[in-house]
């Protein structure tokens, strides 16, 4: 599927204006807060000396407490924090080179996270969680053709601010509702995503007004292999791997109601699919034919070739406040499938919905409650009852993860957030530490999660 996609962008032909869109989706995002990096409501801090030029300056600062006070491997808190510095540069501006620009952005990531040493669930509990490190994270140019029409990335890059996203789920802190667990655990290294873009490109061709195509590929492992943490082996962002197994990602894209002004209400339906090209390791076969969990086997997985995934989005409006575009509630799905020998994870379904604005005198507020499901592989199941078998009869089997999570998202200032939230996980990695690891086949109960994290954008 993603290669047929690539191949459409490459040969569609297209003439109409983009301008107009609701949303803009062509610009750089902030991984913190989802807004594009060139117009956004900062606290006004940061000198631009260089604007003029077309060189941009910005800073963000995420700080977060959370402790779960129930459940998972111990209970306990952390805090933990990063700050993003970005550059976005329009060559247009300084050299003259004609609807090109460049983006960069570094981590300074600190702080403990509390999945990692808390919790050992699928859903890691905050988007920042990360070993503590200075990194750089993604740095690309961009070119653009017509009025938006057609735009090219090459470079370091991340997947999850335009793939399988939703822009209903900004207001919530769980890691997973944005890139999703499903291609966090599947994919070698978590896949290009925070804290780790990989090296690749990326085709937006908007066909219509409404209508687009998407395709990206990208260094399949930019970590690297390796028995340790990808954020080990690629510590500080600069691996800039391109020999590793290719990772082909495709999507396509229809919005309704998307013009800036239009009162009916706006949505949008993706439907995408990844194709990676590397080996996986079978999640219950060992490589002489027996299972894992028997004292017989060679102790090394089988592996098989490829492996592939498929997802669907779809986002709607149900009220929008008269005279604005975004201020409303909107509601939000999505699903993927993978498949079951060769991931640890295959199905996924989040849902959620988010009101932004409802009260005229705090238009920027919003509050979110949203469900998550990830569904541990019939194959890795299967590797639980052959513990039970070989190992001991009260091996714990692992079923699914769930999450519950509520934020609300408190406007101080411009450029000043406050956001307490709470999340319920229910079966934290499934029910049970992963056999095989270090804790064994350790039972984990449900765990209650409070947070609250602030955002400061200079």
């Amino acid at each position: 599927m993603a290669a047929s996609l690539l191949l459409a962008c490459c040969v569609t032909s297209v003439t109409w204006a983009q301008a107009d869109k609701k949303t803009d989706d062509d610009k750089p995002a902030d991984p913190d807060t989802g807004e594009s990096t060139v117009e956004e409501k900062t606290l006004g801090l940061l000198p631009q000396p260089l604007q003029q030029y077309g060189i941009k300056f910005a800073a963000t600062y995420i700080g977060e407490a959370l402790a779960n006070i129930t459940g998972g491997l111990q209970r306990g808190g952390v805090y933990e924090g990063r700050l993003n510095l970005a550059v976005d540069i329009d060559l247009q501006k300084l050299a003259g080179l004609s609807q090109l620009t460049f983006h960069a952005n570094v981590f300074q990531i600190h702080g403990n996270g509390l999945s990692r040493s808390n919790l050992q669930n699928f859903f890691v509990v905050s988007g920042i969680e990360a070993l503590p490190t200075t990194r750089l994270y993604e740095a690309y140019f961009e070119k653009q053709w017509g009025d938006k029409i057609v735009s090219l990335k090459m470079g370091q890059l991340a997947a999850d601010s335009e793939f399988f996203n939703t822009k209903y789920t900004d207001v919530f802190t769980n890691a997973s509702l944005g890139w999703p667990a499903i291609t966090a655990i599947d994919l070698p290294s978590g896949g290009p995503s925070p804290p780790l873009a990989a090296m690749g490109a990326r085709l937006l061709v908007n066909v219509n007004q409404n209508f687009s195509l998407l395709g990206a590929i990208f260094d399949g492992n930019q970590a690297g292999p390796g028995p340790d943490d990808p954020q080990l082996r690629n510590r500080y962002g600069v691996n800039f791997r391109v020999n590793d197994p290719p990772l082909l990602l495709g999507q396509i894209q229809y919005a309704w109601n998307n013009k800036k002004g239009d009162p009916n209400l706006t949505g949008q339906i993706k439907l995408g699919g990844w194709h990676h090209f590397d080996k996986f390791a079978d999640q219950r076969t060992a490589s002489n034919g027996i299972s894992l969990a028997n004292r017989l086997s060679s102790g090394m997985p089988l592996m098989l070739s490829g492996d592939v995934g498929a997802w669907g989005v779809l986002e709607q409006q149900v009220y929008k406040v008269p005279q604005s575009d975004d201020r409303g509630i909107g509601v939000f799905a999505r699903v993927s499938l993978a498949p079951s020998d060769r991931n640890l994870i295959d199905r996924y379904a989040d849902a959620g919905i988010e009101f932004i604005g409802l009260d005229g005198r705090r238009p920027l507020d919003k509050f979110g409650v949203a469900f998550g499901y990830a569904h541990v592989s019939k194959r890795a199941q299967s590797l639980d009852l052959d513990y039970q078998q070989f190992a001991a009869a009260g091996w714990p089997l692992r079923s699914f993860e769930g999450l519950i999570t509520a934020a609300y998202q408190y406007q101080i200032l411009n450029g000043w957030t406050a956001q307490p939230n709470v999340q319920y996980i229910i079966h934290p990695g499934g029910g049970a530490t992963l056999p095989g690891g270090p804790l064994g086949g350790h039972s984990l109960k449900n765990a209650a999660v409070l947070g609250l994290r602030t955002t400061l954008k200079f």
